[in-house]
């Protein structure tokens, strides 16, 4: 393996070469000044810096040594920069951390300490760039759009996988927010209607009067304002998939149409005489009780039996332990380039209170707080606060203290799991442990299914 990359700023050449000589395990890189400084970061990209805060063109001050920083920073945010300050000036270390350096030394070094810092700071790099890439291949999860290391979610998407290939209508059940839509994408995609049409529309977001001619189309003259003939949204989805959305929201009069056409695979338009064959794979989905909806006659139950060949439900996030942190992560790197910030992650606070909260609208809910968390957030994690939610707290009601330290041990080992995107070897190390005392761990807890989808390919 090559060796990391360390970057000292530093304008004494004899110290310089000394940090050269203590730092035998990293490929060491000089620059004596910022505009050096920035041109070895653009093209060597190290992992970690040593930045001197007296730099010229002020070698007596530190308004040159922070503009390093800043810069440093500024173009490579994940670069872990430690500062070196002269023996006495702690409040310009303080004011250093506080603008993001990793952490400082006082000169003269103490290199034993020195080594230490610089060695941490690899460290935290690596795991960083690590929970990148883990990040970036979105978990063991075989539909694409759809991040997920649950257990449930997962087996939720096998059914998906195999019902594809088939041409069976399919009712998706779930709360708002769950991914009803990216689900019935996967339908279509991974089956053989993948290069025809997709077209979707949501039954409860048109109104009753327009919704009939948006799905069977219309005839020229066949009303006031129909100037030219129009096909709906059922004949354009000849020979793909129509994806019907909050079908439970579809009036009962609309509902005999749309029977008629399930039955008989023909359709009428508004205004028109002729029937047209139309060849559709049809796609539902309703965060509401049908079943409910039957026995007070708001929908008709031969309608339900056509659409609903196989239903596939579809977990809330609340039950799909370590997805809300692993969610979080991905809209975090992809709200982060969206918006051109540079957040590094999310506080501990933070991961505490994602994890303790009930997610009423899921998904589309953790989405929408990650967007205003990396829009409002000050320092450079995200914190609670940032997403409008309160620290998680534990419920004391239990207080057996073998109960309690199972609880504890399970937390942790869940939160592990979450923040190595179920990589065994990254969440040992954060535990502690080894490799097959974290496996026995999670055996007992009954979540090694967690990991088992994995490849565990990590070096140790």
């Amino acid at each position: 393996m090559s060796k990391p990359k360390l970057l000292i700023v530093e304008d004494d050449e004899g110290l310089s070469s000394q940090y050269r000589w203590a730092f035998p395990t990293c490929d060491v890189l000089i620059a004596g000044s910022r505009p050096q400084a920035m041109a070895v970061l653009e093209k060597e990209r190290p992992a970690a810096a040593i930045v001197d805060l007296g730099l010229p063109p002020d070698p007596d001050g530190v308004s040159e040594g922070f503009a390093t920083l800043e810069a440093l920073q500024r173009q490579y945010p994940d670069l872990k920069v430690i500062i070196a300050t002269s023996h006495g000036e702690r409040m310009h270390a303080l004011r250093a951390i506080a603008a993001g350096a990793f952490d400082f030394c006082e000169k003269p070094t103490d290199i034993a300490l020195l080594r230490t810092i610089v060695e941490r700071a690899l460290h935290v790099h690596a795991l960083e760039e690590e929970n990148r890439r883990l990040a970036e291949v979105q978990g063991p999860s075989p539909i694409k759009r759809l991040i997920t290391n649950s257990d449930a979610m997962l087996k939720v998407c096998r059914t998906i996988e195999r019902l594809a290939a088939t041409n069976v209508t399919v009712l998706l059940l779930g709360e708002s927010g769950t991914g009803k839509e990216a689900l019935a994408r996967a339908l279509h995609e991974l089956g053989p209607r993948a290069k025809q049409p997709y077209v979707a529309i949501n039954c409860g977001a048109i109104p009753e009067n327009l919704l009939e001619s948006e799905l069977f189309g219309y005839e020229r003259g066949a009303f006031t304002g129909a100037v030219k003939q129009t096909i709906g949204k059922i004949e354009a989805a000849n020979k793909g998939t129509l994806f019907l959305d909050e079908i439970g929201d579809l009036p009962h009069q609309l509902q005999v149409k749309l029977l008629r056409f399930l039955q008989e695979q023909v359709i009428e338009r508004i205004g028109g005489r002729t029937t047209i064959p139309v060849d559709v794979r049809v796609v539902s989905a309703t965060n509401l009780s049908l079943e409910d909806q039957i026995t007070d006659g708001r929908f008709r139950s031969d309608l339900f039996y056509r659409l609903n060949s196989v239903t596939v439900r579809i977990p809330p996030l609340r039950e799909r332990p370590g997805d809300a942190v692993l969610l979080a992560r991905y809209f975090l790197g992809r709200f982060n380039r969206e918006f051109n910030r540079n957040l590094r992650g999310l506080s501990e606070e933070a991961l505490s209170a994602i994890a303790a909260h009930h997610w009423p609208g899921n998904v589309r809910e953790l989405e929408n707080r990650m967007k205003r968390g990396v829009v409002m957030a000050d320092g450079k994690l995200i914190d609670a606060a940032d997403l409008e939610l309160a620290a998680g707290t534990v419920e004391a009601d239990d207080l057996d203290i073998r109960a309690a330290r199972l609880r504890a041990e399970r937390d942790v080992l869940q939160k592990a799991l979450a923040r190595s995107n179920g990589t065994v070897a990254i969440a040992a190390k954060l535990l502690g442990v080894s490799r097959p005392t974290l496996y026995a761990l999670l055996e007992s807890h009954g979540l090694a299914s967690a990991v088992e989808t994995l490849s565990d390919s990590s070096p140790d």
